[in-house]
């Protein structure tokens, strides 16, 4: 019992002179007797705005929930892979190529680096991390692998030999093979981590989005002003209650088609992300290419050494001794992976997030009628308030949605778009350009997507190398799913990808000396 029916009843029994005709009421007026006051009005003003803010934010409430835990879900995933794939790298040196192990460490840290923060965001070419990585390799490579009798050279003739790798390409085409499958699947997992903060925000906007007056006016005159004439249990007719909804959502409206693109785009982009597209395969099959790629240069080894005299002339360095490198096939203790359930896979979680946000793809569309359904309006057959009274049913035309329609709403005046729903219409336009890979070359887009043109931040990714080149995988076949690796481990499992951001010399350490005793 609200004070105004309580006002009353007290007014009645008294026969006193406190209701009037609200002559000093803004919106709440009537033929009728009332105990609102201005203050009143005011108050019930206030009310109404929190009144919808709520009602929006709880149905907005799930939609929400599924996107910002999937993203949360994904890009821990996401760190986790690195970690591993780390992990398998510094384990394939430690167990295969233990001689040039402690110096490969930094190259493998920093090149794992360069991958979290490509993925979460930051503008790095995959070209260049990857032609990085092994042109660091290389020198170690010739040192220990091809030249393994011989040590001790210059630091001036290592750094020709660095910088020659590319012109030699003693690892024949794997380093190709590495460009095109990072480039094209680190791209699509940060375009999909990225588009679904982008859903969160448009969330959380719509959620706080502020109502012009005409609408605030309004919807106060269906919620509160029954409540002046002690009409406290009447709701508004379905109709009434769809014309001041629609009117007061009519932007938010407006997001609906490109919500419904940015929901298809996303499913459009999932499904194509497996094989070279998939981060889960391509990270933990990466040291299987590496090993690929020392394997190559072994075999080359008389005509690469041929080729690095000729650019860098004979080094000056002592004979000694060097343990050579084991066999590949000998010592693969570390490399123990655990087989994964079909149902953990990296694609299963997307496709059943993407199953489940699908259902959502015409939430902006149908979010009026819903509100009125589900929580304002009053159930068909029953008398509802129209504005004005109690009555059985609404005769005034009811509208449709979105901006066009509002010209004939008798309940709300809408003038023209919302600069801040605009501002987020053209951020899931750019979005979905980028689901679709139409702000990339030709030959980067991801599976069956074929328009589109370049001209963006992304096209630094490398497409050279496409499935039919050959790049489809290496020639240790399908990679393996794994929970955890042991031995020669240099990450903590539980660590948050800040440790990965930071040059963690403790971890190093550790790492350098386990390869030592392993040796």
């Amino acid at each position: 019992m609200t004070q105004c029916t309580v006002q009353i009843m007290i007014n009645l029994e008294n026969k006193s002179a406190f209701l009037s005709l609200g002559a000093d009421l803004q919106i709440c007026t009537s033929k009728n007797l009332t105990c609102c006051t201005k203050k009143m009005e005011e108050r019930y003003q206030l009310a109404v705005k929190q009144d919808i803010q709520q009602v929006l934010q709880t149905s907005s409430s799930t939609l929400k929930f599924l996107i910002s835990h999937n993203a949360a879900a994904f890009q821990e995933t996401f760190e986790m892979l690195i970690r591993q794939a780390e992990n398998y790298t510094s384990t394939l040196f430690c167990n295969t190529y233990r001689n040039m192990a402690v110096e490969a460490a930094a190259a493998i840290q920093e090149f794992f680096t360069d991958v979290g923060l490509f993925v979460f965001g930051i503008d790095i070419s995959t070209e260049e991390l990857v032609n990085r990585f092994f042109d660091t390799l290389f020198p170690l490579v010739y040192n220990h692998l091809i030249n393994p009798g011989l040590t001790d050279i210059s630091l001036e003739y290592s750094e020709c030999i660095r910088m020659s790798r590319r012109d030699i390409s003693p690892f024949g085409n794997v380093p190709k093979i590495v460009i095109g499958q990072m480039g094209r699947s680190l791209l699509s997992s940060r375009t999909f981590l990225q588009a679904l903060n982008l859903g969160i925000e448009v969330i959380n906007t719509t959620d706080h989005l502020q109502f012009s007056k005409d609408c605030s006016r309004a919807l106060l005159r269906m919620q509160y002003c029954p409540h002046c004439q002690g009409m406290t249990l009447s709701k508004p007719c379905m109709g009434y209650c769809l014309n001041v909804i629609r009117g007061c959502l009519a932007n938010m409206a407006e997001i609906d088609l490109h919500w419904r693109r940015y929901i298809q785009s996303l499913e459009e982009l999932s499904s194509a992300m497996h094989g070279t597209y998939d981060i889960e395969h391509v990270l933990l099959n990466f040291h299987s290419l590496v090993n690929d790629a020392l394997t190559q240069a072994s075999i080359n080894g008389p005509k690469v050494t041929e080729q690095v005299n000729k650019i860098c002339g004979h080094p000056v360095r002592k004979l000694t001794l060097s343990p050579g490198y084991s066999d590949q096939n000998k010592d693969n203790q570390g490399m123990k992976m655990s087989a994964r359930d079909t149902e953990e896979t990296l694609a299963n979680r997307r496709k059943e997030f993407m199953n489940s946000l699908r259902l959502y793809k015409t939430f902006y569309g149908g979010l009026a009628d819903q509100l009125c359904i589900n929580e304002l309006a009053a159930a068909d057959g029953l008398t509802c308030w129209n504005g004005e009274d109690v009555v059985k049913s609404y005769t005034h035309r009811v509208v449709g949605n979105g901006i066009k329609a509002q010209s004939a709403n008798p309940e709300v005046k809408v003038k023209g778009t919302d600069p801040v729903i605009n501002q987020i219409i053209d951020k899931l336009k750019h979005i979905i350009q980028r689901l679709q890979g139409k702000s990339l070359p030709k030959h980067e887009k991801w599976g069956l997507l074929q328009t589109g043109s370049g001209g963006s931040m992304d096209e630094q990714v490398s497409g050279d190398c496409d499935d039919e080149d050959g790049c489809g995988g290496s020639g240790s076949g399908e990679v393996k799913r794994i929970l955890q690796i042991t031995d020669c481990k240099s990450h903590d499992s539980t660590s948050t990808y800040l440790n990965i951001l930071r040059v963690n010399w403790c971890i190093a350490m550790n790492f350098i000396l386990i390869c030592i005793l392993l040796m």
